[in-house]
C-alpha cells in the first residue's frame, strides 16, 4: 500500500517544533484508511502450547522515479520508496524515517503487505520541494512474530533543475557530475561558469536540444535516463579524435571504442567546409599563432584541431575544428604525431 509524503513551504514550526527551525520544509503525510492503519492482533496460541518463536527478518529499500548517475531526482516531482521484507509476516509494520541533509522529516508507519515468493512489501511516495540530499530509513520493532531489523536506503539528491551562467551548489555540482559521468569535459566546482556551459552546449547537441548554456527540466530528464552518450563510429581505430560534423562535437576515443572526453566545437562554414575523411596527425605547434590558433594539431593540409576565441554553436570556422581555448591544451597534451582523426558527417 503507498501513502505520499510531501515536504511543501508551509507549516514547518509545527512539524519540527524548534529543534529543526533552521530546516525550510513541511512534511505532510497522506491519512492513511481506518482498515489500513489498524494491526490485527496476533492469534492467541491453543491451550497448553507454547507460543512459536519469533522469525527473523531483513528489509531492503529501493528509490523508484529517480535516474542518473549519481542518482538525483527534481524538486516537485515525486519518488517511491518500496521496501522489500523477508520473509512476509502477517500484521506486521515498518516505520519509514526521512532525512534531508541529515535533518529528520517525519516519519510513517506503513502496513507490509504479501509479495512473491515468501516476502513482503511496502510503499511510500514522497516528494520535496527543496534541495539536499534524501535517505530514508526503515525499522521493524521486535513483535511476538517478527524480530527487530532496520535497512537503509541508498541516498538521491533533490536538484533544482532551473541552472544557468552564475548559479552555485550542489545542484549544479550535480549537473557536473551528470556530464561527467558521460565523458563531457567540464569542471567540478559547483560554480556555473564557461566550462560548464560548453559541455552543457556539447549535451545539448548531442541530445538535440536548443543550443543554449543552460540547464532546465528537459536536460535534468535526459541526463536521468543516461542520455547524451557520444556514438563513436570507428572504435578499430584504437586512440583517435572523432569529429561529428552534422553534431558540431569532438570527441577523444581510447582504444577498444571507450570515449575518454567528448568537447563541443564549431567546423568549417559553407564556404569554406572542413574536409571529410580518415587522416593523421603530422605536425602540431603549440601555443599561439598569428591566425589566433591555440594549440594546433593539423591532420591534413592547414586544417587543424585548435583553439579559438570564438567557437558558435555551428559550423563557423575557414575549415579547422576550433575548441573552446580552455580545452585545447588538454586536447594537445592527449593527441600525438600520428593520431588518426576521423572526420564524418
Amino acid at each position: 500500500m503507498r501513502r505520499t509524503v510531501t515536504v511543501t513551504p508551509r507549516g514547518l514550526a509545527a512539524v519540527l517544533q524548534g529543534a529543526l527551525a533552521g530546516l525550510c520544509a513541511v512534511f505532510a503525510w497522506a491519512a492513511p484508511a481506518a482498515a489500513e492503519s489498524a494491526v490485527a492482533p496476533a492469534p492467541a496460541p491453543p491451550p497448553g502450547s507454547s507460543a512459536p518463536a519469533p522469525a527473523a527478518g531483513s528489509a531492503r529499500l529501493a528509490l523508484g522515479d529517480v535516474g542518473g548517475n549519481p542518482r538525483f531526482a527534481l524538486l516537485g516531482r515525486r519518488i517511491v520508496v518500496r521496501a522489500n521484507v523477508t520473509p512476509y509476516v502477517p500484521g506486521q509494520e515498518l516505520e519509514l524515517s526521512f532525512y534531508l541533509d541529515r535533518r529528520p522529516l517525519g516519519a510513517r508507519v506503513v502496513r507490509v503487505l504479501p509479495g512473491a515468493h515468501g516476502a513482503g512489501l511496502a510503499s511510500v511516495a514522497f516528494t520535496s520541494h527543496y534541495g539536499g540530499l534524501l535517505r530514508v530509513r526503515a525499522v521493524h520493532y521486535a513483535t511476538p512474530q517478527q524480530d527487530a531489523f532496520e535497512a537503509r536506503s541508498a541516498a538521491v539528491r533533490y536538484v533544482n533543475p532551473n541552472l544557468a551562467a552564475g548559479a552555485r551548489g550542489q545542484s549544479v555540482r550535480l549537473l557536473q557530475d551528470e556530464l561527467a559521468a558521460l565523458r563531457y569535459a567540464v569542471p567540478r566546482s559547483g560554480v556555473f561558469e564557461e566550462g560548464t556551459g560548453q559541455a552543457l552546449i556539447a549535451f545539448r547537441k548531442l541530445t538535440g536540444l536548443q543550443r543554449i548554456a543552460a540547464a532546465g527540466t528537459r536536460v535534468f530528464e535526459l541526463l536521468a535516463r543516461g542520455a547524451g552518450a557520444f556514438d563513436v563510429r570507428y572504435p578499430g581505430d584504437g586512440r583517435h579524435v572523432e569529429a561529428d560534423l552534422t553534431k558540431q562535437v569532438l570527441a577523444e576515443v581510447e582504444p577498444g571504442g571507450r570515449v575518454r572526453r567528448i568537447y563541443t566545437m564549431s567546423s568549417g562554414k559553407p564556404s569554406t567546409p572542413t574536409v571529410i575523411g580518415r587522416f593523421r596527425v603530422y605536425e602540431k605547434t603549440p601555443g599561439e599563432n598569428s591566425e589566433g590558433m591555440v594549440d594546433s594539431n593539423y591532420f591534413i593540409r592547414g586544417y587543424a584541431i585548435h583553439g579559438y576565441a570564438e567557437v558558435p554553436t555551428y559550423a563557423a570556422s575557414h575549415g579547422c575544428l576550433r575548441v573552446p581555448i580552455p580545452d585545447a591544451p588538454a586536447i594537445y597534451a592527449w593527441v600525438r604525431i600520428g593520431t588518426p582523426v576521423d572526420v564524418y558527417e
